[in-house]
């Protein structure tokens, strides 16, 4: 695991590099671009919606959408998860996958986190499956060209 990979708000300082973090053009069907996550942790504050900044020492290489569902089953979403094209292929995405299970498993609201991925996005599905997601077996008709997945805390 890349030890020098950390999880951080946005703040002042560090949301205009946040949000010029941006993805491969070939990913960008997959993920919102970065401002698009940064506001929609902002439209998502009444589910306690929390944007994390994944930093490499003091540089930002990706962000993260963790929110509450607020209807049954109740747990987490993992909205929105990204590196940056510039970062990818070196350890960050995995290292800060495991960051974000542990600050769940500690906070301790709920006893699993849910996503949903488009079944294109192979590396993703195999990043989230390394982390102990598989699929939920749920199928939302509003996206049926994608997997929803869960992983107990």
């Amino acid at each position: 695991m890349n030890s020098a990979i950390r999880l951080a708000e946005v703040t002042e300082e560090n949301w205009l590099d946040a949000a010029s973090l941006s993805v491969r053009e070939d990913q960008k069907e997959f993920v919102a671009p970065a401002t698009g996550i940064l506001a929609r942790g902002y439209v998502y504050r009444g589910c306690k919606a929390k944007v994390l900044v994944i930093e490499n020492g003091e540089t930002a290489v990706g962000l993260a959408l963790v929110r509450e569902f607020t209807d049954e089953p109740l747990g987490y979403d993992l909205q929105q998860f990204m590196i940056d094209r510039r970062y990818q292929r070196r350890g960050y995405g995995s290292a800060a996958l495991a960051l974000i299970l542990d600050e769940l498993r500690k906070e301790g609201h709920y006893d699993h986190v849910e996503l949903c991925v488009k079944k294109a996005d192979v590396a993703a599905i195999r990043l989230y499956e390394k982390h102990g997601f598989a699929d939920s077996g749920y199928i939302d008709e509003d996206v049926p060209d994608s997997v929803n997945m869960i992983c107990r805390l």
